[in-house]
């Protein structure tokens, strides 16, 4: 981060945009000092915060009990990565409760009530039941609801929201939208709102300030922006959106519109290249949806008890899945769409016998393996694989991402020798946008986005024939969602894989998928060809989705 300077005023949301890595969420974290320093060092410069509009106070000079009372009081954060943010020792409720007390002279019974009302306003189904339930028994959408429950427990002035909705569906995110804006108009909150949706932006914010390797290279008002933008590097943001490309055309990246001068600035490309039918367009002209099927799901069912019975009685289930039967063949991706909570993630997880189904059938090449043992399962990881939606948790932070990747290659005798391994997991790291160097560091040194590419190079070190992608983009900014959408329909192409294509953005899913599945409560309630699904869809539910997606200006 070099030479930031912005500035919040009271009741205004201000947007912070740009690629991962590129010093988002530093500048953000710098705010609460919660940056580990060693080996930060805020060589220069201030943070001035005016709780009651007169009086000025530097963040940076304030002692570690001083800025913790601020903390969740007056200046609250929704972090990036809720799995990671919350305990996993305490209940949701418990930890909601506990952020409230600290702030505030109120008693256990009135916190409680406050949190499941919090519960309430967020969207969570069964506040009450949810209350008593631990992280790990939460879907990541509602995981993150938590996060954004306990963020605006005490009311802050500044609330900092660093990709508050990546993990919720369109629904939900224009719920959580106009919550802040309410909170925002009701308290005069001032809003710091990062993300890499520019759809969302332009629908929040008031001001948008554009980030570049550390750097603020753009900011403005939001029509100014996105209407007019002045940098080359803001115009091949808004032009990487996959939305303005079809199916068929390779969608363009930041390094097609701009370069780096021999001096470090920026020059832009006098004519940005014309988009071609590359890799991915022959994946979606033939029709791949031919033969036997790769994977076949036949009445799968997983259910979860409520609560552990000891002395019997009715035992009652939460039926994540819920009788859902489909088929995906080779080099096909099929979209799966649906809120937070319908059931995606756990069904995604049946397919590769990660949650064993209550009771249904997959086949995967026409042989059932909800039976197999575990020596069978261990074998067929090799064939399927899942990019998981929270990349810090599924890494371990003990191993160098390069060891991390190089595991997978050893166990499955994949490469010559540890140097031949070392050498093709460099070259997956390049083709996910990271650079060689970053073979031996550790999970914790990269940022979110980063950490997702880390996840993808992982999956497809074994040459896998299924992937679940399991809102495996949702965390990138636009021009590394293009990069990893090209990327995914060049290795189709290469390899002739089939993808379950877990996601939430429909823009995306649209381009990515030749068929889409919707998903609600647990069942599959519309299926059929991506392109119809999106512009003529017949289920009301569908009709719901495709109307909250944001628009930009």
């Amino acid at each position: 981060m070099h030479a930031v300077s912005f500035t919040i005023r009271q009741g205004e949301t201000v947007a912070v945009v740009g690629e991962s890595g590129s010093g988002k969420s530093v500048t953000s974290l710098s705010i609460l000092q919660l940056l580990p320093a060693p080996p930060a060092k805020y060589v220069e410069g201030s943070i001035l915060f005016s709780p009651n509009g007169e009086q000025q106070v530097d963040l940076l000079k304030l002692s570690p009990a001083d800025i913790r009372n601020i903390r969740g009081d007056q200046i609250s954060m929704i972090f990036q990565e809720p799995m990671t943010s919350l305990n996993p020792l305490y209940t949701c409720g418990n930890q909601v409760m506990e952020a409230i007390t600290q702030h505030r002279q109120i008693s256990p019974r009135a916190a409680r009530q406050k949190t499941i009302e919090l519960f309430e306003k967020v969207q969570l189904p069964d506040p009450l039941a949810i209350f008593g339930r631990y992280p790990h028994q939460l879907s990541g959408g509602q995981k993150q609801r938590v996060m954004i429950a306990m963020a605006m427990s005490c009311e802050p002035l500044l609330l900092i929201a660093d990709e508050p909705t990546t993990a919720l569906d369109v629904t939900v995110q224009q719920n959580i939208l106009r919550l802040i804006k309410q909170l925002r108009q009701e308290k005069q909150m001032g809003v710091i709102f990062i993300s890499h949706d520019l759809g969302l932006v332009a629908d929040i914010a008031d001001r948008v300030i554009v980030m570049y390797k550390g750097k603020i290279v753009e900011q403005g008002d939001i029509i100014t922006i996105f209407k007019k933008p002045a940098h080359p590097y803001t115009r091949a943001l808004l032009n990487c959106r996959p939305a303005l490309h079809p199916k068929h055309e390779r969608l363009p990246v930041v390094s097609d519109f701009m370069d780096t001068g021999s001096d470090g600035e920026i020059v832009e490309k006098i004519k940005p290249p014309v988009t071609n039918t590359g890799a991915g367009s022959s994946l979606h002209a033939s029709s791949p949806a031919s033969g036997a099927p790769l994977i076949k799901a036949e009445h799968v069912k997983v259910w979860f008890p409520k609560e552990q019975r000891l002395w019997g009685g009715q035992q009652q289930y939460i039926k994540a899945v819920d009788d859902v039967s489909f088929e995906i063949y080779k080099g096909e991706t099929v979209g799966l769409v649906g809120e937070s909570g319908c059931g995606k993630t756990t069904l995604g997880r049946s397919l590769l016998q990660l949650i064993q189904p209550t009771s249904g059938q997959v086949y995967f090449k026409g042989t059932g393996i909800t039976s197999f043992n575990p020596k069978q399962l261990a074998a067929l990881r090799k064939e399927i694989q899942i990019i998981f939606q929270d990349p810090y948790s599924s890494l371990n932070p003990r191993l160098t991402i390069g060891s991390a990747i190089m595991e997978a290659m050893q166990v499955h005798n994949i490469g010559l020798n540890d140097q031949d391994r070392r050498e093709r997991t460099i070259l997956l790291l390049q083709k996910v946008d990271l650079k060689p160097e970053h073979f031996t560091r550790y999970p914790h040194e990269f940022s979110g986005g980063q950490r997702q590419r880390i996840g993808i190079a992982r999956a497809l070190a074994l040459h896998p024939s299924f992937v679940v992608c399991d809102e495996s983009v949702s965390a990138l900014d636009m021009s590394v969602q293009a990069q990893v959408l090209n990327m995914l329909n060049d290795l189709k192409k290469e390899f002739g894989f089939a993808a379950l294509f877990i996601s939430h953005d429909l823009s995306v899913v649209r381009y990515i998928s030749d068929r889409i599945l919707v998903m609600y409560k647990g069942k599959i309630v519309e299926t059929g060809k991506a392109d119809e699904i999106y512009i003529a869809p017949r289920h009301e539910y569908t009709r719901k989705l495709i109307a909250a997606v944001p628009a930009i200006v």
